[in-house]
């Protein structure tokens, strides 16, 4: 099979990573070909010639991308009486894998399937471990093995390497909103906290007593996580916050247009989640780091409804350009996004 990607994504949102990764590969200098279709929840994309697909496409570097790994086998039609045999076959020769993750489409079609997932994933992993193909253990250090279940029909088999893709199946952190959260936002930030941040950089950047601003904060979901951490508060909102949030100490609501406001003196952290044109959202955000308000940020930016691709990187190259100083950047849509991109961006 030639080299391909399996990568997963939200669904509806099949024609912004193809383009995306269409665009990143010919800057790479890779030829190669999309296989999507709408509401699918995952591609197929395919090399036509230059380098190799995992390297010219770092998952770290994609922003519509859930989940990448290397495309072992496509599976069509198996015997529904022996689905097992296909699958033993094709990974044949292909290595030793150190996890099994039994996987289907995060999309209306592929749900219902999370059933036979769940039942083959138990007859498959006691073979592959007689088999050698899995350790008996798991092993870290080794690739992963996705049995992806895209139709009762049809199975996708991929390799995942635990240092360029996603550490939870389906690439979607499973959190749960706590009961004291004043909306549901706050899982926007505490995904993109977990996912754009490395433990260190979380344990490094985020220690009690550091300041923080949050534009258009209210209810206030985000300034409620930044609170769990025991930052100092700045809450921006003309509108009011959940009343226990003064109560943690840490919060100060500032009665103003997160636009206008500009503090005092440089704050370690800026927060942001306003409604509006994200041109407009990233010219304002790189006036923040342009001006030396604060060291970190996260920030959305709410896409239209065509050309996302496109406007997505308008915005982050108006972004870096506005700024006017190296900064490290990292973009994705979270789960928990809906029709917008979540941006971590940071003088280090």
């Amino acid at each position: 099979m030639q080299d391909a990607l399996l990568c997963y994504c939200r669904a509806g949102f099949e024609p912004e990573l193809a383009a995306e990764l269409t665009e990143r590969a010919a800057l790479a200098g890779v030829a190669g070909h999309a296989r999507a279709t709408r509401d699918d929840g995952y591609l197929l994309f395919h090399r036509d010639g230059g380098e190799p697909l995992a390297a010219a496409l770092p998952w770290k570097e994609l922003v519509f991308a859930r989940q990448k790994l290397a495309l072992i086998a496509d599976i069509a039609a198996p015997d529904p009486r022996d689905r097992m045999t296909p699958v033993l076959a094709a990974l044949e020769g292909r290595g030793r894998y150190g996890d099994l993750w039994m996987e289907h489409p995060d999309s209306d079609a592929g749900k219902p399937l999370s059933g036979l997932a769940r039942s083959f994933g138990n007859a498959l992993r006691p073979v592959l471990r007689a088999r050698g193909f899995l350790t008996a253990q798991q092993d870290p250090r080794l690739p992963r093995l996705h049995v992806c279940f895209v139709a009762g029909d049809r199975v996708l088999l991929g390799r995942g390497q635990p240092a360029d893709g996603a550490p939870w199946p389906l690439g979607i952190p499973r959190l749960r909103l706590h009961a004291g959260a004043p909306a549901r936002s706050a899982l926007k930030l505490e995904e993109a906290l977990l996912s754009l941040l490395g433990e260190r950089e979380r344990e490094a950047w985020l220690r009690p007593g550091m300041r923080a601003a949050d534009l258009g904060a209210a209810p206030g979901g985000w300034t409620w996580v930044l609170t769990r951490y025991h930052l100092h508060v700045a809450a921006i909102d003309n509108g009011p916050l959940q009343p226990q949030l003064h109560e943690t100490g840490l919060v100060d609501h500032l009665r103003a247009d997160g636009f206008r406001w500009s503090p005092e003196t440089p704050l370690d952290w800026m927060v942001c989640d306003m409604v509006e044109q994200p041109r407009r959202v990233a010219s304002r955000m790189a006036t923040w780091f342009r001006e030396g308000w604060c060291r970190h940020a996260i920030f959305n930016l709410k896409l239209p409804m065509k050309r996302r691709w496109q406007e997505t990187r308008l915005c982050l190259d108006l972004f870096a350009d506005e700024t006017g100083s190296p900064l490290t950047v990292r973009a994705r849509q979270l789960y928990h996004d809906r029709e917008e991109i979540t941006v971590f961006a940071s003088r280090g």
